[in-house]
């Protein structure tokens, strides 16, 4: 009952704040636009809120997270429709503006222009929030935000200047043709060329484009909250995964092959003792349509890359954390922990998709579970305060905890390894090593202080020596038989603390990291990354002008040039602000990063060095680009404006030039045209608007943008690209698009972990396209090589860079 009365407070706060701006906006315009309507009705704004939907009260079955997940969702759909009104008037004072300037007979027009209905109800949740692999509250958040999504279709609207009603298809004699879309409530107006007004029309159907992609390269690896996924296969193969792929790298042929059966970010990987056969676990999603993807597991083999069987589905709830097969019955079973809030522990019979048997295994985190090498009836899993010793009989489980008696209780029992004889091995987050007798559930041996902080994994090698892993140290510590130090080496604080170890050849270690890089390592000190990524949310994404290399930054505050050949980053820079857009200089001679904070800087391609940095506001610099010849840098933020400055020195000077006033919302994308004296940029409440460079002056006349030519496309809004969008859109389910350098092709970031390659131009509504899968959340930039030979993409929350091949 105090859920829902606060909740009740809550809706009638936004409600007096939504008249509140309502009141704000009659009073501006009541004494210019008397005769033109309402623009919005805020009446029914809540209606459906307050009277239709109770399950805030105290008899609803959900728990408390939801119900406040589910107030955050009102909260926010409130927000929106508020910033929804904004945009309605500032739209209004603009064409207002235009009345004014061109005189008494441009009224029937303003008129025309208006909306003639009230604006939609269709409320919806910007889906960044709901994008995190990782959120708890993703499932609830998803379901309210489908009951909520509401849009138009496309209408094809030409209108005769100065009178008549809009028509549902063109005619010869209108002077001004446009598409218009609906995105939430809100329309999207895209004007024809001039070329295509008389031979237009909705009604045609495109064709999906005769070229593909086909994944190359999987740039990064997750080892910033997974465990023991790092195996080198008897193919000289090593096995790990990153977003929903599994890669297979061949590190002396640097060559990488791909497991594609996973549709969303995948957590855990085993190898069967046949050294052929691997399980991978992934987590919960959801599909563009809104149906559940259900956590599972998936037995596939490493040759062919077939999936052999699918474990769980159904079954599972959150997310499928840990996953081992049994070694001394010839792998015939495997044990999965399941991330809901009991933690089940299940064991399975793979081969016939049988479950055997299940047991509540903690309410703590589990981080580690698997067979005992000689024992097919013995599980061990570690976690949060515990280890657990598991036998089964049929389909009974039976636990017996580990006792620490005199020994340090840690907080986390991080990793398990076996000995040689049986003795179950510990690492634990205070930095200690214990050694647990085989069969029983009592230390026998402890090293105390192995490592500064945890010892997050462990690793016996096939001679009985032991290698361990530090985290906050650093380090990885060779152990002889008796468990005396015989050797360590330290990784790099670039390269992160060590995540999981993994035998090589004779002498050399592979080594995964936090940072989620994996390095080849050789005792005493010999340590090479051969894998390196970002490791906190990227979208920062540009391509070199002429050469076959990439720039990213991401929200770790890491700036990197890739070299598409060799895969591997030319260089890295620590910047002092969390990175989000990026964009080269046409010599490629430097390269302009924006940052979170407001605050831009450019940077030397060649030495890495800084050569100039400015701050423009104090929020998002979401989009930054040189004009075409160079002498222009435009700088796209959140605070509503692009700053353009004038470029001399080749990219080494700048000062401020125009600034262009006039969004009602944060720049999302931006685009010069092909003479470099003209922008066109797209908002958050999906305007689209043009500009005059370096002045900053708004165009309002379309005569001369509806035929312009842009050097680049990366608008998401636009009549060339207007067919990427969806049924059902809702305005963010597209992150980017990118014009191919030879025009020909389209392609399109989702939200859905989806890359799309359409036929360019892209003017026709649902456009056929090809779809590829590979990231696990929303895929936030893409862009084609110089010479459209590949297609880069970049994923969120997964932090992953893929390299596709145009095919």
């Amino acid at each position: 009952a105090g859920g829902k009365r606060a909740g009740e407070e809550e809706l009638r706060r936004l409600y007096r704040k939504v008249e509140t701006v309502d009141e704000r906006a009659a009073a501006g315009m009541t004494d210019r636009v008397a005769s033109c309507g309402s623009l919005y009705d805020s009446t029914n704004l809540l209606l459906q809120y307050c009277n239709n939907d109770d399950t805030v009260s105290a008899s609803s079955n959900l728990d408390m997270e939801d119900r406040v997940s589910q107030l955050e969702q009102r909260l926010q759909l409130q927000e929106d429709e508020i910033q929804l009104l904004k945009a309605a008037l500032a739209d209004a004072l603009r064409r207002l503006g235009c009345c004014e300037d061109q005189g008494p007979g441009a009224a029937a027009q303003l008129l025309q222009a208006l909306p003639s209905r009230p604006l939609s109800n269709g409320y919806v949740q910007q889906k960044r929030l709901l994008s995190s692999p990782s959120s708890p509250k993703k499932d609830v958040l998803q379901s309210m935000k489908r009951k909520s999504m509401s849009t138009e279709r496309l209408t094809l609207v030409k209108r005769e200047m100065g009178g008549g009603e809009a028509r549902s298809r063109t005619t010869s004699s209108s002077k001004d043709g446009y598409v218009r879309m609906f995105l939430r409530g809100r329309p999207v107006t895209m004007h024809i060329p001039d070329a295509q007004r008389d031979s237009y029309t909705l009604d045609h159907k495109g064709a999906a484009p005769d070229r593909k992609l086909k994944l190359q390269w999987v740039y990064g690896y997750r080892g910033r909250d997974c465990r023991s996924n790092l195996y080198l296969l008897p193919t000289g193969e090593i096995v790990y995964f990153n977003a929903s792929v599994v890669v297979l790298l061949n590190t002396e042929e640097q060559q990488q092959r791909h497991y594609m059966g996973h549709d969303d970010d995948v957590k855990c990987l085993s190898v069967h003792p046949d050294m052929v056969t691997i399980a991978t676990g992934q987590v919960a999603g959801n599909s563009k349509d809104g149906k559940v993807l259900h956590p599972h597991v998936r037995v596939w083999d490493s040759v062919s890359l077939n999936t052999l069987h699918v474990l769980g589905m159904g079954v599972f709830d959150r997310a499928v954390t840990c996953v081992a097969f049994s070694k001394s019955n010839g792998g015939a079973h495997l044990c999965a922990v399941d991330d809901a809030n009991d933690h089940i522990l299940s064991v399975w019979n793979w081969q016939k998709e049988k479950q055997l048997a299940e047991v509540k295994c903690s309410n703590d985190s589990v981080l580690g579970a698997v067979f005992h090498p000689m024992d097919p009836n013995l599980i061990v899993t570690c976690g949060k305060s515990h280890i657990n010793f598991w036998t089964m009989e049929g389909n009974t489980l039976t636990k017996k905890q580990g006792l620490f008696e005199k020994h340090e209780k840690p907080k986390y029992v991080l990793c398990v390894a076996f000995a040689e004889n049986g003795d179950a091995i510990t690492g634990d987050s205070s930095g200690n090593i214990y050694v647990w007798a085989k069969g029983g559930s009592r230390i026998s041996q402890a090293v105390a202080g192995a490592h500064e902080g945890g010892v997050f994994s462990l690793l016996v090698l096939k001679d009985g020596t032991m290698v361990s892993g530090g985290g906050k140290d650093r380090r990885v510590v060779l152990w002889d038989h008796d468990y005396t130090k015989q050797s360590e080496m330290e990784v790099g604080e670039p390269l992160g603390p060590v995540r999981a170890l993994s035998e090589g050849k004779p002498g050399e270690l592979f080594v995964g990291t936090t940072k989620n890089a994996i390095i080849r390592a050789a005792f005493p000190d010999t340590l090479t990354p051969i894998v390196q990524g970002h490791t906190d949310e990227l979208w920062g994404l540009d391509v070199h002008p002429s050469m076959e290399q990439f720039i990213t930054c991401a929200q770790d505050k890491l700036v990197q040039l890739w070299d598409t050949n060799s895969h591997q980053p030319l260089w890295s820079k620590a910047i002092d602000d969390q990175g989000r857009s990026a964009g080269f200089h046409p010599s490629g001679g430097v390269v302009a990063v924006g940052t979170m904070s407001g605050r831009w800087l450019v940077l030397d391609t060649d030495t890495r060095d800084l050569v100039s940095m400015h701050t423009d506001g104090n929020e998002i610099i979401s989009n930054i680009k040189y004009s075409p010849d160079g002498n222009y840098l435009a700088v796209g933020s959140h605070d509503n404006f692009v700053y353009i400055y004038a470029v001399t020195e080749n990219g080494r000077k700048y000062s401020r030039a125009g600034k262009c006033s006039g969004h009602s919302s944060f720049v999302t994308h931006l685009d010069w045209s092909q003479d470099s004296h003209y922008l066109v940029t797209n908002s958050g409440d999906y305007e689209i608007l043009f500009w005059e460079a370096p002045s900053g002056k708004h165009v309002t006349s379309m005569d001369a943008m509806r035929n312009m030519e842009w050097a680049t496309y990366t608008c998401t809004l636009g009549f060339n690209a207007f067919g990427v969008w969806p049924d059902g859109a809702d305005g963010t389910d597209v992150n980017a698009v990118c014009k191919s350098h030879s025009s020909s092709l389209l392609a399109s970031a989702d939200d859905f972990g989806k890359v799309h390659l359409f036929t360019f131009p892209c003017s026709q509504p649902r456009a056929p396209s090809h779809k590829y899968g590979g990231h696990s959340s929303h895929v936030t930039n893409i862009a084609f090589l110089h010479d459209d030979s590949h297609l880069i993409s970049t994923g969120g929350k997964d932090t992953s860079i893929m390299q596709w091949a145009v095919v």
